[in-house]
């Protein structure tokens, strides 16, 4: 299996994003928010051997209810564009990253898919169990996802890295640098 990265949604070559945590060689599987879903459920899937797994800002839904996720997709069906300008924004705080040149129109079913996804503790446990080691990345100001509540969740299974001051795409403002 050669270095895998899957997008996040609404996303195309954003991998560049991540250079200074991305692994890349042959045993390694990672990707973005949406994407780490694709990625877990394909080395889940895999007998090829995979060493690690790398969760960049997990799409972590499960703490929201059904109202904000009806309320999501009633948005997106609304209005998709103005939706997924929304998104980028909200995915480069608190980074005044223009994200326009990463933006592939996502779907609503993916956007559905993200959403009502529940990540299973038993098949993470059997990653565990089966030698790979999983690392999460979370931004401490995401403006997408819980962070504390993503990393609470997933601390049990991987070593998980809370970033401070970095949001969803774990870049961290120009203010906080100086």
């Amino acid at each position: 299996m050669i270095s895998r990265y899957f997008s996040g949604f609404s996303l195309v070559n954003e991998k560049t994003l991540f250079s200074d945590y991305l692994i890349e060689n042959d045993f390694t599987v990672s990707g973005f928010s949406y994407g780490s879903i694709q990625a877990f459920e394909a080395v889940y899937a895999t007998k090829k051997r995979v060493d690690l797994l790398q969760l960049f800002s997990p799409a972590f839904f499960q703490d929201k209810d059904k109202k904000y996720k009806r309320m999501q997709l009633m948005f997106f069906k609304k209005d998709s564009t103005a939706y997924c300008e929304n998104f980028l924004k909200n995915i480069a705080l608190p980074s005044s990253l223009d994200m326009q040149t990463y933006f592939k129109q996502g779907s609503y079913e993916e956007l559905e898919t993200l959403l009502i996804y529940e990540w299973d503790k038993e098949k993470l446990q059997e990653l565990v169990n089966r030698g790979i080691q999983i690392e999460v990345y979370l931004g401490s100001d995401d403006k997408i996802i819980d962070a504390t509540k993503a990393h609470e969740f997933f601390k049990e299974f991987a070593t998980s890295y809370y970033i401070k001051n970095a949001g969803h795409i774990l870049k961290i403002s120009k203010d906080y640098n100086e």
